[in-house]
């Protein structure tokens, strides 16, 4: 890596391109240069770290993955970008896991000089964040039920993505046509009937005379 000053690594940086002379300051205050060899974990799936990570260079693999192991290749990574950024505003474990394909440099920004980039939790600009960070975990697991699950497991998994909790166990209180469920899961209307009735006949899943549908076992989704 040159021996250019954080505040010179900063600058090149798009994320950080319209912070002023101060902020931009403050930044290069709060971060660290780490190095990660080719093969090594940035970030993991399930986990949480403090911080925002930006590539200065290299390259890395964003994964998502199942219970079994199984791998879906979310996105590539290089220099400019960065991960880490969706925990640090909703306080989640990350939704994929990100490895570096070769020897990447990156800086390191912790939770509390991150916040100083951020708006006030009283501005609106914060909660619009919030939910785009909600929408963009919700593509993430939609992805990788796509690519990992069968039409049981992606119908299981969009039961309790669009459920509550009740009294009884989970709810959906509006109404879920099995058109709409075949196209949000990618399946056929037969096939999703025939998903459902088992769902029905094993009492998982159950219509309520309102409408709504009672989930009666969270252990469909595993």
């Amino acid at each position: 890596m040159s021996m250019l000053t954080n505040l010179e690594l900063i600058r090149r940086v798009p994320l950080f391109s319209r912070l002023s002379p101060t902020q931009a300051q403050q930044v290069a205050d709060g971060v660290l240069k780490q190095r990660f060899r080719r093969g090594q974990t940035i970030v993991e799936q399930g986990t949480q770290h403090d911080a925002l990570y930006i590539l200065l260079n290299g390259r890395a693999r964003v994964t998502a993955a199942d219970g079994n192991g199984r791998e879906v290749i979310l996105a590539m990574l290089g220099g400019g970008d960065y991960v880490g950024e969706m925990s640090l505003i909703d306080g989640q474990p990350h939704s994929a896991t990100v490895r570096a394909e070769v020897q990447t440099d990156v800086l390191v920004l912790g939770r509390e000089a991150f916040a100083k980039c951020l708006p006030d939790r009283s501005h609106l600009a914060y909660p619009m964040m919030l939910g785009l960070v909600q929408r963009l975990r919700a593509a993430d697991r939609q992805i990788e039920s796509l690519a990992l699950l069968d039409v049981y497991g992606r119908v299981a998994r969009a039961l309790l993505d669009m459920s509550e909790p009740g009294p009884q166990g989970r709810v959906i209180r509006n109404r879920v046509t099995r058109q709409d469920m075949a196209k949000r899961v990618g399946a056929s209307r037969e096939m999703v009937s025939r998903v459902m009735k088992g769902l029905e006949d094993r009492r998982f899943v159950q219509a309520q005379p309102d409408g709504s549908l009672l989930i009666r076992d969270a252990a469909i989704g595993a």
